[in-house]
């Protein structure tokens, strides 16, 4: 075989051969920029998801926090406007007749268990006093019975609380007393209406009270 031809062989060849080559070599770093790029941008996703859950949870938090302080704002709301409510309806009573005489039965007297509605024997003697009096007057009366709380826990509880125990001594009034059931009326006030301070144990004592208002 002549130069001639060899050469004209390989040039052949190199014409065959370069354009399958070089294109394999540059799709293959055009494919490893490719998975790059695509790498970074998982990346980049996956940092945005993680942002994203973290913002979740801290609204989710912060939403539950809101919810929480609107609940209680809602919850004092309605006990202060049950209070005002009993309030207003004591003084139209009291307005419709001449207060006769009261009595306080503080905790010293009533022995109100913590948290308890029940009486004790100190305040049922207490209490078969009272009706003796009331019916000693000879008239038509009305009893205007208050329960009172210290500012120990939430407002709502506290009016519930009065409640009962103003409750306790109505009932008892009527079932051992003798007073009829329309000549009395029983409210709550919680611990609106102190008459003590509430940062000593004395004064909560104090506080810790049924009043009796007998009026004509």
């Amino acid at each position: 075989m002549s130069k001639k031809i060899l050469i004209s062989v390989t040039v052949l060849l190199i014409a065959f051969v370069a354009p399958g080559c070089f294109p394999q070599k540059l799709f293959r770093k055009n494919m490893e920029q490719t998975d790059t790029r695509v790498a970074g941008v998982e990346s980049g996703i996956e940092e945005n998801e993680r942002r994203i859950s973290d913002l979740s949870e801290d609204t989710d938090t912060r939403i539950d926090a809101v919810n929480s302080r609107a609940e209680q704002a809602v919850e004092i709301g309605n006990a202060a406007m049950g209070a005002a409510e009993a309030a207003a309806d004591a003084a139209q009573r009291a307005a419709l007749g001449r207060l006769l005489w009261e009595v306080t039965l503080s905790d010293d007297r009533v022995r109100f268990g913590f948290n308890e509605a029940d009486l004790s024997e100190s305040a049922r003697g207490a209490l078969l006093d009272i009706a003796d009096r009331v019916k000693a007057e000879g008239k038509a009366v009305y009893l205007e019975i208050e329960g009172h709380t210290d500012s120990t826990g939430a407002e709502s509880y506290n009016v519930e609380l009065g409640e009962k125990r103003a409750m306790a001594v109505l009932r008892y009034l009527n079932q051992s007393g003798g007073i009829p059931l329309h000549a009395m009326n029983a409210i709550s006030y919680g611990s609106a209406q102190p008459v003590a301070d509430n940062g000593s144990r004395d004064g909560r004592a104090q506080n810790r009270r049924v009043v009796i208002k007998v009026l004509e």
